[in-house]
């Protein structure tokens, strides 16, 4: 029987690659024979990625369109997500990026891990069967950096803190769904990690493919700020913990 999954994707100004991303996609759910992907977008987009989803919604009941103009930064767009697929009672959820970053591919290979007993999977450029292409030296060094970083400050033990590509079973999402984040930016993904360090998981190979060169001075700032009040956190003998 195909297992009820639900994809949250946030989506802006992917206007370039839409249509190569969706085919892609729409291809990864067909063979699964289930899938419903939930597309949110908010005022960051400037382009007509927000048209475009909700004609792709039109023409494909598995495609639904979330405009939340509302979301300050991006966890929210990602709490936006994982609350409709909760209300709508999907059993597992997996996040990904937009704009081929993450290949759909990869799908079943998160599916299979959550369905042998894990209570997370995530996606991890670092080890055996995993990599980055179309990435700067630049970029490569930060995410290595950055899981250094978080396994000797936070004491955590993964092979990649800042990949974005992750999965939970429903009880996982509805401990952290109500989380205040101290992330405002892509750090999330490494917060999360460390707040589900505890639980059931498994790490699964990825290929990442870079969206763009750099990564934003205030994206940087706000992950170094982050690090610092969990690490202090962690000296205080208070380590943050989602079980």
């Amino acid at each position: 029987m195909p297992v009820d999954f639900a994809l949250v994707i946030p989506m802006a100004n992917e206007e370039p690659d839409f249509f190569p991303f969706v085919a892609k996609l729409k291809k990864s759910i067909t063979k699964l024979k289930s899938g419903k992907i939930y597309l949110v977008i908010d005022k960051v987009s400037k382009d007509r990625t927000l048209d475009l989803c909700y004609q792709l919604s039109e023409d494909d009941k598995r495609f639904v369109t979330i405009y939340a103009p509302e979301n300050k930064n991006i966890v929210d767009a990602y709490m936006r997500g994982y609350r409709e697929a909760l209300q709508n009672g999907h059993e597992i959820i997996i996040e990904m990026d937009a704009g081929l970053s993450h290949d759909p591919d990869a799908l079943p290979m998160f599916l299979r891990v959550l369905n042998e007993g894990n209570e997370c999977a995530f996606g991890s450029r670092f080890i055996n069967g995993g990599s980055i292409c179309d990435s700067t030296w630049k970029r490569t060094f930060l995410s290595k950096i950055g899981t250094i970083s978080a396994n000797i400050l936070l004491g955590s033990r993964m092979h990649d803190m800042t990949s974005g590509y992750q999965g939970f079973h429903r009880k996982m999402v509805q401990k952290f769904i109500n989380h205040k984040f101290c992330s405002t930016g892509h750090f999330y993904q490494t917060e999360l990690r460390y707040l589900l360090r505890k639980s059931k998981f498994s790490e699964i190979p990825i290929h990442y493919r870079a969206p763009s060169p750099s990564v934003s001075k205030s994206s940087v700032k706000n992950a170094l700020y982050c690090l610092l009040v969990y690490f202090g956190k962690r000296l205080k003998g208070s380590p943050a913990i989602i079980r």
